[in-house]
Order: structure tokens, then C-alpha cells, then sequence
């Protein structure tokens, strides 16, 4: 695949500052970049490595001042337009479409139009699979699951029974959808399982990574909201409901009942405990643990969470912790002494 610059700028709406019929062929790195390569620069303390590039065109923001015979590209957001020339310069492979005469798709399944499903896939009764979804090999859709068009499947995923996957979801491999909530009572001397019989719901344009977990409700939904991005190696746990537009970051974790607002942000290994709710456009920071709910629009850190600023200060004083423990004991001692000297005056 090769445009010209003046034909990407078109595609990404954006104009060109030098030579607009340059061929573009293919992307890289701004470090990286050669003679046909496009690459960019979104954050204007880059923009120095202008000056060593090699490639035939750079993607920058609007505004930015041409650098002697490099070709620019100049956009609104050059990450957004970034990833556009990617989807044109390097579009995705998938594989073809039709069933695989070694997948198992049950009578009673629907399949739409231009489905792909790979070999060793199993489809069973009452599943309906939407246009131009894919369905890579190994891939297990249960009874009565609902994926919609040009949802992509990868190998290992397993959607359960009854759940809900909207239109251009993204699942990548080994995520489990469905799997049954943690759900125990004590009765006597053992433990005995509460029956989970709710569905997961999972909206439109959400991505889930590799080794996502989304447990099924006990009654009810667990949902996750349209638009939702979710790493790898992460845990939702039952009737949890996140809005529209989070992102979660690796090993993160959500306790049953939680519900997260939309627009959030929660960093790696963040735990959330259950029963809380976190409002609208919160972050969390990596490694912290939320026990309480929090009002929209707060930043948090540590263990247990509080405000960002605070935490910061807290670090700053954690460190000299040593130091203030040996101050502390010399006060201390000199006080013991200054007592002792007034009883015996």
C-alpha cells in the first residue's frame, strides 16, 4: 500500500508544509524512520528529533514551524491522524471468511453474513453471531450468546452462556466472558455456592486484552460501557457496571457490586474494594486500593486511597522516616533529662 502525502492529508483532514507528492509506504518511529516512512511527534518536547529524522514525512500539530527540507503533515490530534495512515498504510489481515470444517457450530446457531470462524471453534445452539464477525481458532461461544457485527474474537476466548457482545468489540486471546461470580456462603463448618445465574453485557467499541476476566452477575448484568478499554490481565468481578469510555490498566482488579463511572481512568494493579462507586472522570493511580466511594472528578493514590496531592506529601515525608525517628529519640531523651534535672532542683 503507498499514497501520496497530499493524498494522506485528505484522509486525515489535516495540510501539508512541503512537498505534498512525496510517496509515502509505510510507517515507523521517529527514530526509525526512513526514505518512504511516515512517522509523528505529539508532544511538542519531541519536536527536536525533527532535526535527525530520516523519514519522508512527519505527522505534527497544527502550528508547527517547517523544518529545513522535511516534509510535514500538519493535524488538530497527530496521534489520532497516526492512526489512521496505520490503518491505511498497514491494514489489517484477517482471515477469510466461512466456517472451518473443523469448527463445531451447532444447528441451532445463527450465523450473519461474511462470518469468519476458524478451526477447533465451538458455536453452540441459540448463539447469533453478527456480520463480519471473526471467530479465530480455539475460540468457545456458549448457549444463547450474542456477538455482534464485526466483533473480532481471538483464539482462547471463551464467551459463556448468555452474554451480550456488542458491534466492534475487540477480544484478545485466553479472556474468559461469563465465568461464574465469586459467590459464598458459611453454613455449619463449609462454604456453599450462591448460584450465578445473571449474564455479562458487554457495549459497543469496548476492547478487552489478553487474560481478561468479566465474571457473569449472580442476578442481573455485569456490564461494561461503550467504548471501555481494558489491559490485560484484568479482574471484574460480579454485578460490577462500568461506564462508557474507562480505561483500566493491567492486573487491575473490581470487587462485586462496584460500579465505576464513565471517563475513568484506573492504573496498573489498582484494586477496588466491592459495594463502592467511584464517579464520573476519577483517576486512580497504579497500585492503589480504593475502599471507599469517590465523588466525580478526583484524582487518587495509595493504600488505602486518598487524594493525590496528599499522597504525594506523605511520600515525601515516608522516606525521611528514619531520619525523624532518631531526631525523635534524642528529643526525647533530652526531655527525660531536662525532667529529671527539675525534680531533683
Amino acid at each position: 500500500m503507498e499514497k501520496t502525502l497530499e493524498e494522506l492529508a485528505v484522509l486525515v483532514e489535516g495540510a501539508v508544509a512541503g512537498d505534498g507528492s512525496v510517496l509515502i509506504t509505510d510507517v515507523a518511529p521517529i527514530d526509525e524512520a526512513g526514505a518512504g516512512d511516515i512517522s509523528f511527534i505529539a508532544d511538542s518536547r519531541h519536536l527536536k528529533l525533527l532535526a535527525g529524522t530520516k523519514a519522508s514525512a512527519v505527522i505534527v500539530k497544527e502550528g508547527t514551524i517547517l523544518a529545513d527540507g522535511l516534509n510535514l503533515l500538519l493535524v488538530k490530534n497527530p496521534q489520532f491522524a497516526f492512526a489512521r495512515v496505520v490503518e491505511v498504510l498497514r491494514p489489517p489481515v484477517l482471515p477469510p471468511t466461512g466456517v472451518h470444517p473443523k469448527a463445531e457450530v451447532a444447528e441451532k446457531a445463527i450465523l450473519g453474513q461474511d462470518v469468519s470462524v476458524g478451526p477447533f471453534s465451538v458455536i453452540e445452539d441459540g448463539a447469533i453471531i453478527g456480520d463480519r464477525a471473526v471467530i479465530y481458532p480455539g475460540v468457545y461461544i456458549g448457549r444463547d450468546v450474542l456477538i455482534g457485527t464485526d466483533t473480532v474474537l481471538y483464539s482462547g476466548v471463551s464467551v459463556r452462556e448468555g452474554s451480550v457482545i456488542g458491534k466492534r468489540v475487540i477480544i484478545h486471546c485466553n479472556s474468559v466472558i461469563g465465568s461464574d461470580g465469586f459467590g459464598y456462603g458459611f453454613e455449619g463448618t463449609k462454604y456453599f455456592k450462591i448460584p450465578q445465574r445473571g449474564i455479562v453485557r458487554v457495549e459497543d467499541d469496548v476492547e478487552l486484552g489478553a487474560c481478561v476476566t468479566v465474571d457473569r452477575a449472580a442476578l442481573g448484568e455485569t456490564v461494561i460501557g461503550r467504548g471501555t478499554k481494558i489491559d490485560n490481565l484484568v479482574q471484574v468481578a460480579h454485578n460490577v457496571r462500568i461506564g462508557t469510555d474507562t480505561v483500566i490498566v493491567a492486573q487491575a482488579g473490581i470487587a462485586g457490586s462496584t460500579r465505576v463511572g464513565s471517563y475513568v481512568q484506573l492504573g496498573g494493579q489498582a484494586g477496588l474494594a466491592g459495594h463502592i462507586t467511584v464517579g464520573d472522570r476519577v483517576t486512580v493511580g497504579a497500585k492503589s486500593g480504593v475502599t471507599k466511594d469517590i465523588p466525580d472528578g478526583r484524582t487518587v493514590s495509595g493504600f488505602p486511597a486518598i487524594a493525590h496531592t496528599e499522597w504525594l506529601r506523605a511520600q515525601t515525608v515516608f522516606s525521611k522516616l528514619p531520619e525523624l525517628k532518631k531526631t525523635l529519640q534524642v528529643m526525647l531523651e533530652r526531655i527525660e533529662a531536662l525532667e529529671a534535672k527539675s525534680k531533683k532542683d
